[in-house]
């Protein structure tokens, strides 16, 4: 028998749903279309970075080529690494295995907290260099006001990202504590696998943002 606690599935069952299949499914379902709202909400915020950088190609690119591309790769790497956690979490729940599902979910977490971490570096050096829109803004370049577009886009759309990233981390914090007290079984792990699509979503917006902001202008 799977590392878990043996329970019956029948508490697991909400009164308004007839099978825990049809929970599973409604569940699914509305976790797509939730995620399905913001790939609009981000999806218009790529489409204005688009249409300004084409505007203004030659100070984005310039803009661009300030970041650290080193923490952006690094970051990278720690959110394709914690969608392998994050997938063996919900394996692992899906087998009932109480202990691995609970390792698997924290090291998921201390991935999402490195990736934070990393993000406020660069947000401390952005402050440094005085590269933070509004008054004390400054840049190097023909037309800093420009660059100040570029920085601000920057700022919105990965700090929404984080943002989102601590909603994940609130989520699999409380998918930790039940998979630890034995929430979940071979019959039932609906909770852990709709916070793994959120995880996975969080993690696919960061691989577009990476190449958008930190690697388009490097050839030039």
């Amino acid at each position: 028998m799977p590392d878990g606690i043996a329970q019956e599935t029948r508490p697991a069952l909400h009164h308004h749903f007839d099978s825990l299949e049809q929970q599973y499914e409604a569940a699914s379902l509305g976790m797509w279309v939730f995620l399905a709202t913001e790939v609009l909400f981000f999806g218009g915020l790529f489409l204005t970075y688009l249409v300004y950088r084409l505007w203004y190609p030659q100070e984005f690119g310039e803009a661009s080529r300030t970041l650290d591309l080193f923490w952006g790769a690094t970051n990278t790497v720690v959110l394709i690494t914690s969608s392998l956690t994050m997938a063996l979490a919900v394996a692992a729940a899906q087998e009932g295995n109480r202990s691995k599902t609970t390792m698997f979910l924290l090291v998921t977490m201390l991935l999402g907290a490195a990736f934070l971490g990393v993000k406020a570096v660069e947000y401390m050096h952005k402050f440094a260099e005085h590269h933070v829109p509004g008054a004390g803004f400054t840049f190097e370049g023909e037309h800093p006001e420009h660059a100040q577009i570029f920085f601000s886009l920057y700022f919105v759309m990965t700090g929404l990202h984080a943002l989102h990233m601590l909603i994940g981390l609130g989520v699999l914090a409380v998918m930790a504590i039940m998979a630890r007290r034995g929430r979940f079984s071979a019959a039932y792990s609906t909770p852990v696998e709709v916070a793994g699509l959120y995880w996975h979503f969080v993690d696919i917006i960061w691989i577009f943002l990476f190449p958008l902001l930190y690697l388009i202008s490097r050839h030039q």
